[in-house]
């Protein structure tokens, strides 16, 4: 099957089917006049180590409704994701409706709000790692009711549960992060494999 994005009902399934599995960013928030917020985006990744780089995407509005994450960030320039691991898929998942401004998703998913220390919103104290980010560029990416914007954003500090970090490695197996799939579909990550990176070696290998 050939695929013209443009032309195909529901291609967001197709594409949120294939680009898996995707991990979680459980961001949290606040606006300017304090008010918290704190909901999953699962179009996150790392993508720089300096400056520590983490980019998400949250569609500006829900319904009728400006989406409280992205204008908190845009208010404040401040927000904390915390990683989703099994342990706290459930509650992140109470967090996915579109609340109310004035409602406290924390209170909502059980969970316990932590002060950060360098960012003014707060930290989900159940998370194993959570990472304290600066704003640096919001992206706008389409139009009207279907506009995204992609957030840039600087880690200025990481806190990490001591019994999943080994130096600078961290334990997988211990970590039990938590991966996106389609539709209403998670994976657990812990059947993990490695594959050592290959170095060329001029003076052995041959092109062609």
């Amino acid at each position: 099957m050939i695929i013209d994005p443009a032309n195909f009902e529901g291609f967001n399934r197709v594409l949120t089917g294939v680009v898996v599995p995707r991990p979680i960013a459980f961001v949290s928030s606040v606006s300017a006049s304090g008010l918290i917020n704190l909901a999953p985006y699962s179009f996150f990744n790392a993508v720089a180590y300096n400056p520590p780089t983490i980019v998400f995407s949250s569609s500006r509005h829900a319904g009728d409704k400006v989406k409280d994450t992205l204008a908190n960030i845009e208010e404040t320039g401040e927000f904390v994701v915390n990683m989703v691991v099994d342990e706290i898929a459930e509650a992140m998942n109470r967090t996915a409706a579109e609340y109310p401004a004035e409602v406290d998703e924390f209170e909502i998913a059980g969970l316990t709000a932590v002060h950060s220390l360098l960012v003014q919103p707060p930290r989900v104290a159940e998370s194993p790692v959570n990472m304290e980010c600066r704003l640096k560029q919001i992206v706008p990416i389409g139009e009207g009711i279907h506009q995204h914007g992609l957030v840039i954003g600087e880690i200025v500090l990481m806190h990490v549960r001591d019994d999943i970090i080994d130096g600078h490695r961290i334990n997988h197996d211990r970590l039990h992060p938590t991966g996106r799939l389609a539709g209403n579909m998670y994976c657990h990550t812990a059947d993990t494999f490695q594959m050592v990176r290959p170095a060329y070696q001029p003076d052995t290998e041959r092109v062609g």
